[in-house]
C-alpha cells in the first residue's frame, strides 16, 4: 500500500472531493476538519484517518503536528486545502480578519511544511508532493477581500521558496482556481455575473480540479509552478 496523502479541510467542497478521489484510487487519506459535517462521516466510513483541528488555535495545531509525527512516519503528499473567505472588516482600525487570513493560508502551511518535511522525504518514491491551493485573486487583488487575496499571494510565494528548499525529493506546486463550484445560496444574478467574468462561462467543476491534482502528483518534472484554473478570466478586460 502506498503512503498516505494528507489533505487539510476535507469536510466539504473540493477538499471532500479530493479525499474521495484519493480513496477511490486506493490511496490512503489522512484528513483534517474543523467542523463535523456529513462529509466527514462519509470519509470516515470510507476508511480515511481523520483528525479534528482548529487551525486558529495554537494548541490544537501543535497537537495535530505531534499526532502526525507520531502516527504517520511517511507521507506521499500534503495538500493544503483548508481555507476561509472572509471579507474585510468595516472597522478600518481592526486587523483581526487580516490576521485570520494569514493564519489559515500562510502560517499553517508554513508550519506544516516544515514540521512534516521528514515524513514527506520518507514517502518520496521518487518524489513526494506539497500542493498549495491558492486562488486566482492572489494575482489580481480584490476590492472586498484584500486580506484574503494578500494571504493567498503569500502562499503563492511560499511555493517558490519551499520548492527550492525541499527539492528535488519533494515537489512543491500551487493550484489557483477561480470559479470552480457555486455555493447553494448563490442566486441567479450572482451566478450570471460570475460566469460573465470568464471566456469559458461555466463552473470549472470538481473533475477539472482533480485532474490538476493528479497531474501534479504524477509529474516528474514540475515544481515551483502555479496551475491557474480561471476559464480565461485574464483575457477579459
Amino acid at each position: 500500500m502506498s503512503d498516505p496523502v494528507l489533505i487539510t479541510g476535507v469536510g466539504k467542497r473540493l477538499g471532500l472531493a479530493t479525499a474521495k478521489h484519493m480513496i477511490a484510487r486506493g490511496i490512503p487519506v489522512i484528513g483534517t476538519y474543523r467542523t463535523l459535517r456529513p462529509g466527514v462521516k462519509e470519509l470516515s466510513d470510507a476508511g480515511a484517518t481523520l483528525y479534528p483541528c482548529d487551525f486558529y488555535q495554537e494548541a490544537s495545531l501543535k497537537g495535530l503536528v505531534a499526532l502526525l509525527r507520531d502516527r504517520h512516519p511517511a507521507l506521499r503528499a500534503l495538500v493544503h486545502n483548508a481555507s476561509d473567505w472572509n471579507p474585510d472588516e468595516k472597522d478600518d482600525t481592526s486587523t483581526s480578519v487580516f490576521c485570520r487570513m494569514m493564519q489559515i493560508h500562510a502560517t499553517v502551511p508554513y508550519l506544516l511544511n516544515r514540521a512534516l518535511k521528514t515524513q514527506l522525504a520518507r514517502g518520496a518514491k521518487p518524489f513526494a508532493d506539497i500542493i498549495h491551493i491558492s486562488d486566482y485573486v492572489a494575482s489580481t487583488g480584490s476590492k472586498k477581500h484584500i486580506a484574503y487575496a494578500a494571504s493567498k499571494a503569500a502562499l503563492d510565494n511560499m511555493t517558490l521558496s519551499f520548492a527550492a528548499a525541499f527539492g528535488p525529493e519533494i515537489k512543491v506546486n500551487t493550484i489557483a482556481p477561480a470559479l470552480m463550484l457555486f455555493n447553494p445560496g448563490d442566486d441567479d444574478n450572482y451566478q450570471s455575473k460570475a460566469l460573465a467574468k470568464a471566456v469559458i462561462q461555466t463552473e470549472g467543476g470538481e473533475e477539472e480540479f482533480l485532474r490538476c491534482i493528479d497531474y501534479l502528483l504524477e509529474s516528474t518534472y514540475i515544481t515551483g509552478q502555479c496551475l491557474t484554473l480561471n476559464g480565461g478570466r485574464h483575457l477579459r478586460n
